[in-house]
């Protein structure tokens, strides 16, 4: 198992390029079962749930290579409807799947998803979704079934904006008889970039982006290429760690509308955000002030950097609070940032931060994928020694940190242990 080591307390300066959107590719890739010839994904992150995602389409008969930075995907001869279970439980995105599966076979048996462990995070979104496009839902002994002969239009309304509920109903509604709506979706920027990656294909979806999705079924898709947008998360992880280890780094490959909330909140926090055409620049020189915040859905403050930004209160001046809606088990961090000398209580689904002057290097555990850039970037700033370990968990979400940090100045290695 390796480790991440960081020696604190070097301010970081030069260029960082932002990789392509995690949360983008993996439902893409599981589109692309959708159609009738290959498709090519550019410059994408070489990321673990990337190979894994791709494993789970062998599993059913596609073939995929992985190679370059690009993926080409042959779902010519996808032959089974039941991905493995040790591969589903690996990842939670593996559940994206079942829409296109069920559009393209009529048929899909999948375990219930795995994934970090940062709530319930229910599926009956997807199946009520589904459920309504016609299709007999079976829950039972960990599995889901659903069968469909043909799916048909309907009109859905979801009574929370997810986004995996969102991406599943689109995809399966892409192959449907009529006229789908969706109410209340999702208006994540992947879900436009799965729509413009379907639209591409011969689908016919309008409207991603806002609350009001219409997909108007066609007969087939075909083969595409496509290149994917650039990770917002990432970037504001990024921003994040700038605006904490002090410095001026400029963040290339970034759609600004996508940041616009943590521009808000790292403006607020009295950190310098200079906006440019594709890039951010971030300059902070003093310590920051402390802040509330409040996880919403896009466009609101993502619920993905809840935990970057509690490392950054940990030690502004002030208290702030952090109040987490999305998730109900999303502060496990806590525990680990107190045991570097941060002062974090929690009340419910709120966390109260008050400010300390200096953290302390110690030995952490990554508990989720944002658990861990949270504790990255809180070993940034710390005095002394941080050592990471289930460092698994930041590779799922980031390439490369330690070399991405590096290269701006900061003092960070993976070792074996």
């Amino acid at each position: 198992m390796s480790k991440l080591i960081i020696d604190g307390g070097r301010r970081l300066n030069g260029t960082v390029r932002i990789s392509a959107a995690k949360n983008s590719i993996l439902p893409i890739i599981a589109a692309s079962l959708l159609s009738s010839d290959i498709c090519i994904l550019e410059d994408i992150s070489l990321l673990e749930d990337v190979y894994c995602m791709g494993d789970v389409l062998k599993s059913l008969g596609a073939d995929v290579t992985i190679d370059d930075n690009k993926i080409v995907i042959d779902p010519r001869n996808i032959l089974y409807f039941e991905p493995p279970y040790d591969l589903v439980r690996k990842i939670r995105a593996s559940f994206l799947v079942m829409g296109p599966l069920l559009a393209k076979m009529g048929k899909v048996k999948i375990s219930l998803p795995g994934g970090c462990n940062i709530g319930t995070r229910p599926i009956d979104l997807h199946l009520k979704g589904l459920s309504a496009l016609g299709a007999n839902i079976n829950i039972g002994h960990g599995y889901v079934e659903a069968e469909a002969s043909k799916l048909h239009g309907a009109k859905i309304y979801l009574d929370f904006p997810s986004v995996g509920a969102t991406e599943n109903i689109i995809m399966a509604s892409t192959l449907s008889e009529g006229e789908t709506i969706i109410e209340n979706s999702a208006e994540e920027p992947e879900i436009v970039d799965l729509a413009n990656y379907l639209n591409s294909m011969g689908a016919n979806i309008v409207g991603a982006g806002t609350d009001t999705i219409k997909i108007m079924g066609v007969e087939s898709l075909k083969g595409s290429s496509h290149c994917l947008i650039p990770d917002r998360i990432e970037a504001g992880t990024f921003m994040i760690a700038c605006a904490v280890a002090g410095g001026d780094v400029r963040i290339e490959n970034v759609i600004i509308e996508h940041v616009k909330p943590v521009i808000a909140k790292l403006t607020e926090a009295g950190v310098e955000v200079i906006e440019e055409q594709n890039s951010v620049r971030i300059i902070s020189k003093e310590r920051p002030k402390a802040i509330d915040i409040k996880t919403l859905p896009y466009p609101g403050f993502p619920t993905d950097l809840q935990a970057p930004m509690m490392a950054l209160l940990s030690i502004s001046d002030g208290t702030g609070i952090i109040t987490e809606t999305v998730f109900e088990n999303r502060f496990m961090h806590v525990c680990e940032l107190n045991r570097m000398g941060a002062n974090i209580k929690i009340d419910g689904r709120s966390a109260v931060i008050e400010g300390v002057s200096k953290l302390t290097g110690a030995m952490v555990r990554a508990t989720d994928l944002r658990a861990g850039a949270a504790l990255v970037i809180a070993g940034l700033i710390a005095d002394g020694r941080t050592e990471i370990s289930d460092v698994y968990h930041i590779d799922r979400g980031y390439v490369g940190i330690e070399s991405k940090l590096r290269s701006v100045g900061a003092l960070i290695e993976r070792v074996n242990s």
